[in-house]
């Protein structure tokens, strides 16, 4: 209970920090107050409000897959970023803005899609060619084919920047990481996959806890693997896929949230992947804070300030299973 009192509590002070803080200072009271002047109403409504949920929804949706990841591969390495994931969303989003993909069934949802079909199959790839190369699918092993699927896709995308004209400064914007001047037309296109994919991920819980002792120990128990794992993959997948449409390449999230939360409250998914949704919301408008007052009235993208957190973290992790595995 503890864990999500202080959770809520840190998620609630960042949304006020990221809602006042800023090259004007606002008074969080503007949200509620109908007598407020009607700049700082503007700049609340259409500029930071928009901002701060779009950052909470990227992260949320970055730790609950994160979260998800290293339950199902019992590996606290695997996150969307060092499996490959975020550059396979990244190829999806690319593509469908370097061929001006739009498919009139699904309008503005287009982006989204294409992004979460490209995690997918990176992800399926990278399952299937670690297993080939590693039937015990070691940590290592994983790792390493998560890098070289990110090599790969990262040169997909530097061919289609070499071959673009005018979207060049569109595609860049979108690859740095940011989630400024998104709007609420961003928030809209994201909510129903988050929504979605956190249920997914959501209705597998307990399933994931039975899976942390082995798949057969999972099977004895009643648990359909192949169908549940297929669920968790879609999941992490497309929530994967839609932080990358609305906010670009954001690394690490998924890695030190879901770390931090099992090395505080315990590594019951039950409570990991809530706690992690929660916050992960709270650390990426946090993040989006840092990155646009620290050398105001410049704004640094996103990225910068969690690769800054987060390859520390993942140095400190990796060092640990190391050693862990060398005794």
């Amino acid at each position: 209970m503890i864990g999500y009192i202080l959770s809520i509590a840190a998620l609630i002070v960042a949304i006020w920090l990221g809602v006042s803080v800023g090259s004007v200072k606002v008074p969080i009271s503007t949200l509620w107050d109908t007598g407020a002047d009607a700049i700082a109403t503007n700049i609340v409504w259409k500029i930071r409000m928009p901002r701060v949920v779009l950052a909470g929804l990227v992260g949320a949706s970055l730790a609950i897959a994160g979260a998800a990841f290293q339950g199902l591969l019992k590996n606290p390495l695997a996150d969307p970023y060092t499996l490959g994931v975020s550059s396979g969303a990244s190829v999806g989003a690319v593509a469908t803005l370097f061929f001006g993909i739009s498919m009139p069934f699904l309008g503005i949802y287009t982006l989204p899609v294409f992004s979460m079909i490209g995690a997918l199959v990176t992800m399926l790839l990278v399952i299937s060619f670690a297993k080939l190369v590693d039937r015990a699918m070691k940590m290592e092993t994983i790792i390493l084919t998560g890098i070289i699927f990110s090599s790969f896709l990262g040169s997909v995308i530097s061919l289609m920047i070499a071959l673009t004209g005018e979207e060049l400064r569109q595609i860049i914007s979108w690859l740095l990481g940011s989630v400024s001047m998104r709007g609420w037309s961003f928030v809209q296109m994201a909510l129903p996959f988050v929504v979605i994919g956190t249920l997914l991920l959501w209705l597998n819980r307990r399933e994931l806890n039975a899976m942390l002792f082995g798949e057969e120990r999972a099977k004895h128990l009643g648990v359909n693997v192949k169908k549940r794992k297929m669920m968790i993959l879609i999941g992490g997948s497309m929530l994967t896929g839609t932080a990358v449409a609305v906010s670009g390449t954001i690394g690490f999230v998924g890695l030190v949230v879901p770390h931090m939360t099992r090395l505080l409250f315990g590594s019951d998914n039950r409570h990991v992947l809530p706690l992690s949704f929660i916050n992960g919301a709270a650390l990426l408008i946090i993040c989006d804070l840092v990155s646009r007052t620290i050398i105001s009235p410049t704004e640094l993208p996103i990225g910068v300030i969690t690769s800054f957190v987060g390859a520390p973290v993942f140095a400190y992790i990796f060092f640990r299973q190391r050693k862990k595995g060398g005794n």
